[in-house]
């Protein structure tokens, strides 16, 4: 496997309060047909996608190793009737590589706060998977009157204690482990694409790897197995906010039920109990990367979920 596709790289710039990392990519139109918007956080400039319009609003939010590539699929299919917004966390994707910022969930979180109150988003439908997740409803338990409905991936917002989790994140944040995923972009290669597979075209992979085109861009990476310890304070309080602040809102599960990772038998009860109306979508043979499996059936139960 190429560490990075020829041609693209990260360049580095200086600005306010030091050198700031950006990432030298162009995604192919045919591809990721949308237009770049910029925002600048208090921590680092924030690229994201704002598509179509609509009288309901939705904001998806990717966890690691992904970007809002990973949406690209269920924008196309949603723009024409919801205005679509998607966001690169910092570390990730097109969004810089601040200088000083810590990569860690609590941070990406109050980024994304940030992003929409300068958004100004009112009635809006969070969509989150993986680490985009607890991100998501991090930032919205302190905005839920703006909040319309959740819509969740496979994810979790609560301490993870299985043991498989917590020794993955032990392995995976040891020295030689951190060095694999920084220097040969293990979490892209090895964990991403080998789930995928044949499923995604060469220039869909390389979307993947360009925008972690060296060791320099890829440390928010190499942060996100620690959190599944490190953010354990976090999410033992999103446990008890996210039933308090949105249990009563409309709220969509469509879940991969052969994910190793969020096992449908440990995380399905505890989504029920969280929300108080639920709706379940199960996809049998679905693996973790639920938009790239099932782009088609996400867009259907988004729609039929919130209709416009």
């Amino acid at each position: 496997m190429p560490d990075r596709p020829r041609g693209h790289y990260a360049c580095s710039v200086v600005g306010e309060g030091g050198v700031h990392m950006l990432i030298d990519f162009v995604p192919d139109r045919a591809l990721y047909p949308f237009g770049s918007r910029w925002f600048d956080s208090s921590a680092g400039r924030v690229h994201y996608v704002d598509e179509g319009t609509g009288p309901a609003t939705l904001l998806f939010c990717h966890g690691a190793p992904t970007w809002s590539f990973l949406y690209r699929h269920i924008i196309k299919g949603l723009r024409g009737r919801y205005r679509c917004v998607a966001v690169d966390h910092l570390g990730f994707g097109l969004s810089e590589r601040p200088v000083g910022f810590g990569y860690t969930v609590a941070e990406h979180t109050a980024v994304l706060g940030e992003l929409i109150d300068h958004l100004q988003l009112e009635d809006f439908v969070l969509m989150g998977q993986d680490w985009g997740g607890p991100i998501g409803l991090g930032a919205v338990t302190d905005r839920a009157e703006r909040v319309r409905g959740i819509a969740l991936g496979n994810t979790a917002f609560w301490p993870i204690d299985a043991m498989a989790n917590r020794a993955f994140s032990s392995v995976m944040s040891s020295r030689p482990m951190q060095r694999r995923i920084l220097e040969r972009n293990f979490l892209v290669e090895r964990v991403l694409l080998a789930e995928l597979g044949s499923g995604l075209s060469a220039a869909e992979a390389d979307h993947y790897r360009a925008v972690q085109p060296s060791p320099e861009a890829r440390r928010g990476l190499a942060v996100m197995p620690r959190e599944i310890r490190a953010a354990r304070p976090l999410l033992a309080r999103l446990a008890r906010d996210v039933p308090a602040q949105l249990g009563d809102k409309p709220a969509l599960v469509v879940w991969g039920m052969r994910d190793m990772v969020f096992r449908p038998h440990a995380c399905l009860p505890r989504m029920r109990a969280a929300f108080a109306d639920l709706e379940v979508v199960e996809l049998p043979h679905v693996r973790h990367f639920v938009q790239e499996h099932a782009p088609e059936a996400i867009v259907t139960a988004i729609a039929n979920r919130f209709p416009p």
